[in-house]
Formats: C-alpha cells, structure tokens, sequence
C-alpha cells in the first residue's frame, strides 16, 4: 500500500513514518511537509529516500501543490498529521490555525476524493471535547465543545471529515488521541521543555497551580492505534485513543526532576494560559473493543526512554532552542526568562 502522510517531518509524523517502514514492510510511504518551526528533517535522520520512503515539501493549503502530489503518487491512504499544534501559539495567531488545520484538512479531503484515495485518516484530539470535571472520560459520543482556537480549528476539520462521509460516501475515520510524549518532540510541549530546561538548569515554568490534569500516551502506541486505524477502522467511525495514563502537570514535573536528580526549586509558577483546560481524560474502549488495539508502553518504561533520548539528543533540542524559539520562548514566558 502506497500511504500519503502530511506533516510527517513533525512529532508525531515522524514517528509514525518510522513506525511504518519498520512495522508495515509492504508499504511505500510518502511524507508531505512544509517543514515549519516544527516540522524538522532532523527527525528522519537515517531514513533513506529510496524504494519505500519519498519526501516532498510542500503545503497542505496549497491545492496546487497537493495535486500535484497526487498525481505523481496516486497514495492508496492518506492520513493527515499536518497541523499547527500548540495552543498557546494559537492564541497568539488564531488565523493561521484556522488556515492550516480546517482549510488545509478541506483541500486534502477534496483532492483525496478526486484522485480515489481508498481511505482518508484525520488525526485530531481530545481538545475537541473541551474540559472535565474532576471525574469522567471522553466517549466518541462526546459532544465537541472546543475551548480554544487549536482546538476549535481540529473540530472544524474534524466536521469537515463528517461531512465528506456522509455528502459524498468518502471513506474518512478519525482518531483522537490524549497527550502524546516520546522522542522527537519540539521543546514547547510540556515534557520535552522541563527535561530540556532541567538538564541545562533553568527555570521549569509551570502554569497556574499545575493542577491540570491530562492523559498521557507514548507516541510509538499512538502510531500503532492510527495503523490499527487506518487497516481496520470502519468508514465514518471516530476511534479514541488513551494511554490510562492521568497526571496533574505539577507532579508529573516533579517526576521528571527527580528523575534527573534535580531540585524542585528550578519549578517557577507563571500566569495561567488564557481559558485553560482543566482535565482531559480518554476512554478508549471502542479501538480496544473493535480494533484490539492497547497500549503497550507503562508511563514508567516510556518515560525512562524519554528522559534518555534527550539526555542522548542534546545537540537536536540545543539547535532548535537557540534559534526562533528563543524569541517565542521568552515572549511566552517572560516573567522566568530572564532567569534563565
């Protein structure tokens, strides 16, 4: 099978395009990017271009562009990581959210549909179920309610795919899925920046109380879900994806401090994210029930193999903080920065 993935240079699509070529040996993947701020070909390093693997630059608001694509690679599957992601960034540039994740995910279904791909995958969130209590899970029957403009913008795609099923029979499944940590991942999310910031002894920011609690999943059990997804989801089905895994962000840091032999006092509390969402938590007994899939990794082994990658990858994250981030970073977190 011949797999179209946008945005694999990111995250999350790299390691699924890794995930793939070693898992799924009989398929042919083509990775699609604009290689943003955080789309890095750095984390593809020793994935070689060749009979299974093709890399094209390029934009998914970009319809020309896209069928172009298309028409050289006729893909079988495309599944749709290509996205901006961060939600504090999209507070700041609400617009360019709304252009890449609900116009771009429209361009990529219109061209899907017109050049016959079989099945059309949308990677989204649990952000578009909006906030729980203090007890709960999020269902597939769920109703959205997004709280900000990231998650806004995934909802809006996510309705997009609908409606593409049910207008024009378009084979489209969706996967949410909780907070995803791993290797690769840029050093604006939670865990990568508290590792990173540690090992170079510099303020840990932590919003609000750090009461906020979410659910995290190792990315290489992520990658397996959409497979499981992508092979053997039904037409028109939404499939959550959990890792079982619930920490307030606060202990989670502390966590990770201990890991790293470092003091709690390196934590410095910052101005609470506007409107920010107070727990998320996924039940994921669909895709166990109907695909089979479970998580495979523990917090504790996923973690410990985390923590070691970038304590081994140092000169990856070193690159990438010294150059725009920097700018972001202080301009976020301005109140710590100049400790730093």
């Amino acid at each position: 099978m011949k797999v179209l993935v946008t945005g694999g240079c990111g995250f999350i699509g790299s390691n699924f395009v890794r995930f793939a070529l070693e898992s799924r040996p009989a398929w042919r993947v083509v990775n699609y990017d604009l290689l943003t701020y955080a789309g890095n070909l750095e984390n593809l390093a020793g994935v070689a271009e060749g009979g299974r693997y093709r890399f094209v630059r390029g934009d998914i608001v970009d319809k020309a562009a896209v069928k172009q694509v298309m028409e050289a690679e006729r893909p079988e599957a495309v599944i749709n990581f290509a996205a901006e992601s961060h939600v504090d960034r999209s507070i700041k540039e609400p617009e360019r959210f709304v252009q890449t994740n609900s116009v771009g995910a429209q361009v990529m279904l219109s061209l899907a549909r017109e050049y016959g791909v079989r099945r059309f995958l949308q990677v989204s969130t649990d952000e578009v179920y909006g906030a729980l209590g203090a007890t709960g899970k999020f269902t597939e029957q769920t109703p959205l309610a997004p709280n900000s403009p990231y998650a806004a913008s995934k909802a809006a795609a996510d309705l997009l795919c609908r409606a593409a099923c049910h207008t024009f029979k378009q084979d489209v499944v969706i996967t949410r899925c909780s907070n995803n940590y791993g290797p690769y991942q840029f050093p604006e999310k939670l865990i990568p920046l508290m590792i990173s910031n540690a090992l170079e002894d510099k303020p840990l920011p932590v919003y609000g109380d750090g009461k906020q609690v979410r659910d995290w999943l190792h990315v290489w059990d992520h990658c397996d879900a959409i497979a499981a997804a992508l092979e053997r989801g039904k037409a028109g089905e939404v499939y959550n994806i959990g890792g079982n895994n619930e920490w307030e962000n606060l202990d989670l840091v502390k966590l990770l401090l201990k890991h790293l032999g470092k003091p709690e006092s390196l934590i410095k509390y910052v101005a609470d994210r506007p409107g920010h969402d107070r727990r998320y938590a996924i039940d994921q007994t669909k895709i166990a029930r109907e695909l089979g899939w479970q998580p495979r990794y523990t917090f504790e082994a996923g973690l410990g193999e985390t923590i070691a990658w970038y304590q081994a990858n140092r000169p990856w994250w070193e690159r990438i903080k010294s150059g725009e981030y920097r700018k972001y970073y202080a301009e976020q977190y301005s109140s710590v920065a100049k400790q730093g």
